[in-house]
């Protein structure tokens, strides 16, 4: 549920935004083009899942995050509904403008970073300079093209020196060169998630048909009974542990209902979790 959502655009495009979410499952990261974000969690948490992990983020913490498929989640731990809110101030670099902006050829610099989302130390000046964003957010007649676009520089120099790169073309240019994620990588980071068919082609950035053609391609079978298989795996080795609950061993093998386990469970072994358990132990 989202409770407040203020933008401040220019040509067209979101180039910062405050949102303050309610409680949630999970969301996608959808992104317009090919731009990259950083987003400053000022209140709450939230756990934000990339093809290959899962990073989570606390109040204070920001977050820089190249362009790709992704999925905001409930904080780990939070499997119920809660009622914390989480606030975000988020900005947004669109190549076009950022062109337009620093009159780089961005092509010049062959830098590159090893990651799709990192966490950013949120230093005094960048927290200052967070706030002014929030205050023009909130103040939207004072901010004119010209003031968003000085912003907008500010903010890529200061990120630039947080980050410690080489040079402001050097730190730009990475944001815009995709990372290169491994299909079977995913695949594996991702089996006992609660997720869709569809969110794992989501991740894998391909359509619902492509993504299950590839994993058949690789696996020799369809993703659900791969998947599944998986998850039972491990529910029989957490089983074999008389202090894990049951509830528990659900949750971890990415069942979001113990109902949905148990039946699952049931119809794959002819017993159920706690009758397997009971046997285990004798």
């Amino acid at each position: 549920m989202i409770f407040e959502h203020k933008t401040l655009i220019y040509k067209g495009k979101v180039i910062f935004e405050k949102l303050i979410l309610g409680d949630f499952k999970r969301l996608p990261k959808v992104f317009q083009e090919t731009e990259a974000c950083f987003m400053f969690i000022e209140k709450g948490s939230f756990q934000f899942r990339t093809p290959d992990n899962v990073i989570h983020f606390s109040s204070g913490e920001g977050m820089l995050a190249k362009c790709g498929n992704y999925f905001f989640e409930r904080a780990l731990g939070q499997q119920q509904i809660t009622e914390e809110k989480t606030k975000v101030i988020g900005a947004y670099f669109y190549p076009v403008i950022v062109k337009e902006l620093l009159d780089y050829d961005l092509s010049l610099s062959d830098f590159e970073t090893d990651y799709d989302t990192a966490k950013i130390n949120i230093d005094g000046i960048l927290l200052n300079f967070i706030q002014s964003i929030e205050f023009l957010l909130d103040n939207p007649s004072v901010a004119s093209d010209s003031m968003l676009m000085i912003k907008l520089k500010e903010f890529l120099l200061l990120l630039a020196k947080t980050e410690s790169t080489p040079s402001v073309l050097d730190f730009v240019s990475s944001l815009y060169k995709p990372y290169e994620y491994n299909f079977k990588t995913t695949i594996e980071n991702n089996l006992f998630a609660s997720l869709s068919l569809n969110e794992i082609a989501t991740l894998c950035g391909m359509s619902i048909s492509t993504f299950q053609r590839k994993f058949a391609k690789i696996y020799s079978e369809s993703p659900a009974k791969y998947i599944l298989h998986k998850k039972m795996e491990k529910a029989q080795e957490l089983l074999s542990n008389k202090n894990v609950r049951i509830s528990n061993v659900a949750y971890d093998c990415g069942f979001d209902a113990i109902s949905t386990f148990n039946r699952s469970f049931k119809k794959q072994f002819g017993i159920s979790p706690s009758q397997f358990r009971l046997n285990e132990n004798e």
